[in-house]
């Protein structure tokens, strides 16, 4: 393939998405190998527009290659670290696939353009394109998009969930762990059934994370916040703190202040054989009623030990 695929399509790079879309579906109509047997060149200039448009419809993967992030296969430029290779490798390329054809409209126009001209071309050779016979017509099914919405803990942690299709059949789908909100997997052959000979094509599942009420996370790393008492802010002590992998014991140090943040190393999301941390930051809670004992504490406490937290803030 040209390492330009807007040249591959007979575009700009100013190209607008219908531009796009409106090229690829000329030369898919025009230079489809089943219309074209035997033409190497043709063969050639369909399998580059189809890479070509496979790159460039999608949005992020256009921004990445105008950025020059990823090549025109897709590839990243950098080498940079693969989790979950099950569902990672980049879809197959070749004009025995439907690569574009994932919208079912534009799937049935193209086909359906192509067809007729196989029967105008079999009526004026003698039949031997009349059909879904002949030259034969093979092609990869359109691939398939879901959304699924998980725990924040089952993405964390991994799982298995299950999607209820259109057709009323189940479609299991393993959760690798550490997986992001937004993380698109690839499930090889759950997609369309394909054409002739074709193989079926893929279910793309993209993950929606939903929000947790105490951990937030923050790439690999966990962040909470934790409440401490008066007492604790003063005196230090272990207090237990939730994590991802259970309640362990947080050694508060005397004189802690809100805002302070402590450090639990290897207690974040596990990605790859590698853990990043839970970040706590600590809240000192007033309790709910301040007694006649605790006032009385303070103002003799005051008396002798005052001090201005708010020193050089004001002129």
């Amino acid at each position: 393939m040209s390492n330009d695929p807007y040249s591959a399509l007979g575009l700009k790079k100013s190209a607008t998405d219908a531009e796009i879309k409106k090229a690829y579906r000329k030369i898919a109509r025009t230079h489809h190998p089943d219309l074209n047997p035997g033409d190497s060149t043709a063969e050639a200039k369909f399998k580059a527009a189809s890479m070509a448009y496979d790159l460039l419809k999608d949005p992020e993967q256009r921004r990445r290659f105008d950025a020059g992030e990823i090549d025109a296969t897709g590839a990243e430029k950098q080498p940079e670290r693969k989790f979950y290779r099950e569902y990672a490798e980049q879809p197959g390329h070749g004009y025995g696939n439907t690569h574009g054809y994932e919208d079912f409209g534009d799937m049935s126009d193209i086909f359906a353009d192509i067809l007729r001209q196989r029967q105008a071309q079999g009526a004026a050779g003698g039949g031997a394109y009349g059909g879904f016979g002949g030259g034969g017509f093979d092609a990869r099914g359109a691939d398939a998009r879901y959304m699924l919405e998980v725990d924040f803990m089952d993405a964390v942690k991994g799982g298995k969930k299950r999607i209820t299709l259109p057709s009323g059949d189940n479609l299991e789908v393993k959760i690798p762990e550490g997986t992001r909100d937004g993380q698109t997997i690839r499930l090889r052959g759950k997609g369309g059934e394909g054409y002739g000979k074709g193989p079926r094509g893929d279910a793309y599942v993209t993950i929606n994370v939903r929000p947790h009420k105490v951990f937030k996370r923050e790439g690999d790393d966990i962040h909470i916040v934790l409440p401490i008492t008066i007492d604790e802010a003063v005196l230090g002590g272990k207090v237990p703190t939730p994590t991802i992998h259970g309640t362990v014991n947080l050694t508060i140090p005397k004189g802690a202040s809100s805002g302070q943040t402590l450090r639990l190393r290897g207690k974040g999301v596990k990605r790859g054989g590698k853990a990043g941390d839970q970040k706590v930051e600590l809240q000192i809670r007033m309790p709910a009623k301040v007694d006649a004992d605790l006032e009385k504490f303070m103002q003799d406490w005051r008396k002798d030990h005052a001090y201005n937290p708010r020193r050089g803030m004001t002129s």
